[in-house]
């Protein structure tokens, strides 16, 4: 007897647009700027696909790109799509205070453009730090999607970690903020995006063929080796929305679709639904 699948599957949308390329590249051309502005193009491309296929989404905003495309979020409220917390500008903080005043700058900002506090949190760059699992606690919020301690199974997120080099790794206590882990395997931007920084260099340009291989093969195994849990796309606009890049996306969504036991649904959704089945004890907290 076959058993029955239960697969949650979210689209999540990271809306860096020119922030990332100030924040996180801290680029002066023009060049480079006009990069992150072609996330307009790819969002509304985005919005335009979703509506037709009917699937509500998650999208991680920093402030900076809600303030500079106001008519992106206006559309994406209007679609029914979940707006979370990416911090203001897509950089590093400098320090613990400078943390949390760029979540909270990010919460207000959304929270004034859309009507509603943000729930979610993923951090820019996945550069979750210990004092912001603190921040998230304490300032209510439901999940964050940054870490990548499992593949398809929710997890509390934990206080009080500690790591040596010198002895074993230190779990805390679990808190009341539910962790859906993502992986760069099933993120769009190093895969696709060509960059050079004072780094080196990212060759990206992958053939969307290959990358469809390895996001189906992800897909392929939750299905038929766990049969439930959750399958989380992480995705920039300005990266996946290229032509035949969303061709590619196209062709997976429908692959999706051809199974069932599947739900496309918003992180928020999943996080309420997971936490509700997996309440946490004294013993754990």
């Amino acid at each position: 007897m076959q058993t029955e699948k239960k697969i949650s599957v979210c689209l999540t949308f990271d809306f860096d647009a020119i922030s990332l390329w100030l924040g996180g590249f801290r680029a002066s051309s023009l060049s480079a700027i006009s990069r992150g502005e072609f996330g307009r193009v790819g969002a509304e491309r985005l919005i335009a696909m979703l509506r037709e296929w009917g699937i509500r989404s998650t999208w991680f905003i920093p402030g900076h790109s809600a303030e500079t495309y106001p008519q992106i979020v206006e559309r994406l409220v209007a679609g029914g799509h979940e707006i979370a917390n990416h911090g203001y500008l897509h950089s590093h903080p400098k320090g613990p205070e400078d943390e949390a005043a760029i979540l909270d700058r990010g919460n207000e900002v959304l929270t004034r453009m859309t009507g509603r506090r943000p729930l979610g949190y993923r951090s820019p760059g996945a550069g979750l730090s210990y004092n912001m699992v603190e921040l998230l606690r304490d300032r209510g919020f439901v999940y964050d999607s940054s870490l990548m301690g499992d593949d398809f199974s929710p997890y509390y997120l934990r206080s009080g970690d500690q790591s040596s080099t010198d002895g074993p790794y230190v779990f805390g206590k679990s808190i009341d903020v539910v962790e859906i882990p993502f992986t760069w395997g099933l993120d769009d931007f190093p895969a696709f995006e060509y960059v050079t920084s004072r780094a080196g260099i990212q060759p990206g340009l992958s053939s969307p063929s290959a990358v469809y291989e390895i996001w189906a093969g992800d897909f392929d195994y939750l299905y038929d080796r766990v049969g439930e849990g959750v399958y989380t796309l992480t995705m920039h606009p300005q990266v996946i929305g290229r032509g035949h890049r969303l061709l590619m996306l196209e062709r997976l969504v429908r692959h999706i679709r051809n199974h069932g036991g599947v739900e496309f649904v918003t992180m928020l959704e999943v996080a309420r639904t997971w936490r509700q089945a997996h309440q946490l004890t004294d013993m754990q907290t």
